[in-house]
């Protein structure tokens, strides 16, 4: 139908009215295949990097194979360079150097690559009927019984009193072992299906089966445990006592993979939040001089509060940004009030089979591309950094003029629950700040589904981010 024909309400239905747009109604052939090109990279980074260490080693090496050279105080810079610096091996910030000042602030992405989990406890190994078990406590926000009869891998380091570090690494390789949870069969679980599923599989029964095989040519007690310690000990050349100091992850072994017929969704451990780490590390890759400089966050903590060292809330970062200053002789607070961020991390997708705890106006669709979360928080926005409206408009600009398809997100119903991000640390500090992801199925589960539509687009619009002007 052409405008002759179109009556003055169709006219002015569409000068008026928002309408969205599937995302696969909006890009060309070569953007689709693109998209396809990126999502293989993010799946091999996926399965590289199941715990933040992992992450952070991966990105290094991809950095360095991209000219980022480690970043040391003092050093000089010139527009172009590209330096990273690791944060205790659990986190990572990347620059490049822009051509303006850095009185004129900086364009951020800011993300976290830690993931809910099971950490094992300090003294984790036990035997009990002849089985041996490791206790864990759970790290982040998980639903208990999801963990419970699904393959599980051993990840992490252990760090032994002359200084020496020990990585760790059980169900990658191939022919490695898994270990699972067990969970009671329905025969005799009718007393557990009466329990609320918060209470069904209590936190403490979370114990990983990791053998059951006695120690031979031994009367002693514990035989089994024995015999597992004996492995270790033979592998990494570790004791009992060394589990103290230690930090031992129990994740999913899954590796990332196409979901549906179509191959349009990826189902994979981890997706909150690297699915958005990624993107900002891919984005940053990309770059060759800026006009500001740009800078990536890869932080830990997040699931927990982003307390510590390694989070959000740490001096670290001020201190990266600090000595990045005093290149150019530049106040940090004179380049934080100059600043941008965008604060990478995942948001909600509508799932039509739970709609009851989803607010459809408002809530972010599979396919429909990167979401904007003008604030996050619960019970009347708390813990939000809630992004003026003048930030909302820059965003919009941004991606809209780089072509990227987008659009707004809340986390679910007023009251229906809530959650947070690093956003409001990254407020805090004068550094004007809006959220933005990936919308994810089943977030925080050990399997989450994202769309690579999705995926994609929240990578370019990160890249407009950092080219921003």
């Amino acid at each position: 139908m052409d405008d002759k024909k179109k009556s003055l309400g169709d006219l002015r239905r569409e000068a008026l009215c928002y309408a969205p747009k599937n995302g696969y109604d909006r890009i060309s052939a070569d953007e689709e295949a693109a998209m396809r090109a990126y999502c293989e990279e993010y799946k091999k980074f996926l399965d590289a990097g199941k715990t933040e260490r992992e992450c952070v080693d991966e990105a290094i090496r991809q950095a360095e194979a991209r000219g980022f050279k480690a970043f040391v105080r003092g050093m000089e810079l010139k527009p172009g360079d590209k330096v990273y610096r690791s944060n205790r091996g659990k986190g990572l910030m990347l620059a490049v150097v822009g051509s303006r000042s850095l009185a004129e602030g900086v364009n951020i992405g800011a993300a976290h690559i830690d993931s809910p989990r099971l950490d094992l406890k300090p003294s984790p190994l036990y035997e009990d009927s002849e089985m041996a078990f490791f206790k864990t406590h759970y790290y982040g926000g998980i639903r208990k019984y999801q963990w419970v009869t699904i393959p599980l891998e051993l990840h992490g380091v252990v760090a032994l009193k002359d200084g020496t570090v020990l990585k760790v690494s059980v169900g990658t390789g191939a022919g490695d072992p898994l270990f699972t949870i067990d969970d009671l069969l329905p025969h005799l679980g009718v007393e557990q299906s009466k329990k609320p599923l918060g209470e069904a599989v209590p936190a403490e029964s979370l114990n990983i089966l990791v053998g059951s095989r006695p120690f031979k040519d031994d009367e002693g007690s514990d035989r089994v445990k024995l015999a597992v310690l004996d492995i270790l000990n033979q592998k990494y050349g570790i004791v009992e006592e060394d589990f103290i100091s230690a930090e031992l992850e129990i994740v999913p072994g899954f590796r990332a993979c196409d979901i549906g017929f179509d191959r349009s969704l990826i189902g994979a451990y981890g997706h909150d939040d690297r699915v958005c780490a990624y993107a900002e590390f891919a984005a940053i890759l990309e770059l060759g001089t800026p006009e500001r400089t740009a800078v990536c966050i890869l932080a830990d903590k997040e699931e927990i509060g982003s307390e510590g060292v390694s989070g959000m809330q740490s001096a670290a970062f001020d201190t990266f940004m600090s000595d990045l200053c005093d290149t150019q002789r530049v106040p940090l607070k004179a380049c934080y009030e100059k600043s941008f961020c965008l604060s990478a991390d995942v948001t909600a997708a509508y799932d039509p089979n739970f709609a009851e705890v989803y607010e459809k106006r408002n809530s972010a669709r599979v396919n429909y591309g990167m979401g904007l979360s003008k604030y996050t928080g619960a019970r009347g926005k708390s813990g939000s950094s809630d992004a003026s409206a003048e930030v909302v408009a820059y965003v919009r600009r941004t991606l809209d003029d780089a072509g990227v398809v987008w659009q707004m997100a809340e986390l679910g119903k007023v009251d229906a629950g809530g959650g947070g991000t690093v956003a409001c640390y990254m407020a805090n500090r004068d550094i004007d700040t809006l959220d933005a992801g990936v919308p994810v199925l089943s977030m925080h589960a050990p399997f989450e589904t994202v769309s690579k539509l999705d995926c994609y687009m929240t990578y370019k619009g990160m890249k407009a981010i950092y080219e921003a002007k």
